[in-house]
């Protein structure tokens, strides 16, 4: 383990142990912006499984608009700015989306900083596409359910989520945070009313490769 997810880790566990489950994502985030500290996932590229996805897919989003779930320092949405789409990438941590804002200066995405567990009530069913990568793996187990039934709800009719986080099997130990989620976890979207269109389990390009799940789902057309 490096000493950057050391830290993290270290200080997902105090503030969770406060009862201020998410609270250290500011704190991470104001002191890598002062050099105090590193953000263990931001490698400022975009996330090579969305770009593989997008590719594979053949996805081009103009004239649709996207929403990117835990936005981080950016790279994911303007990758889907690229693409065409009308983004919007959210974050709970103001050092993360002031930061966002300098990266990008003459970016078409609108980077806001919101509780994904208290988003506005205007993004619901809202937007065309929905990604969600390596936000319910950073939560405890006690909010993911809540986080997962507010995730889905941002989905428009006939609009798509992807879904991209570590995987593990029932049975295997639950890890530490980033914590490695399961298939039935990541199943509850169906319940939230989700179709699933493709879930992939694989071990992805990283040394040492890191099992993945990649779920692409949909909210049907209304009638």
């Amino acid at each position: 383990m490096n000493k950057e997810r050391a830290y993290a880790r270290n200080l997902a566990k105090q503030y969770n142990d406060r009862g201020e489950p998410t609270k250290w994502f500011e704190v991470l985030y104001f002191e890598a912006k002062s050099g105090k500290a590193a953000i263990p996932w931001a490698d400022l590229k975009a996330n090579p499984n969305l770009v593989q996805w997008l590719n594979v897919n053949e996805i081009q989003g103009e004239g649709k608009t996207a929403l990117k779930v835990g936005c981080g320092l950016g790279d994911d949405v303007e990758e889907l700015c690229r693409r065409g789409f009308n983004v919007i990438g959210f974050d709970i941590s103001p050092s993360a989306i002031e930061w966002c804002r300098n990266r990008f200066p003459n970016s078409t995405a609108k980077y806001i900083v919101t509780d994904l567990l208290n988003a506005p009530s205007k993004w619901n069913q809202s937007f065309d596409f929905v990604l969600e990568s390596y936000t319910l793996q950073v939560l405890p187990s006690s909010l993911r359910q809540k986080a997962i039934s507010q995730i889905a709800s941002f989905v428009a009719s006939g609009g798509q989520l992807l879904v991209v986080s570590r995987g593990r099997d029932n049975t295997d130990d639950p890890g530490q945070m980033p914590y490695p989620l399961t298939k039935n976890e990541i199943m509850q979207f169906v319940e939230t009313g989700l179709i699933l269109i493709n879930f992939e389990d694989y071990f992805d390009e990283e040394s040492p490769p890191v099992r993945r799940f990649r779920a692409e789902f949909k909210r049907g057309s209304a009638a």
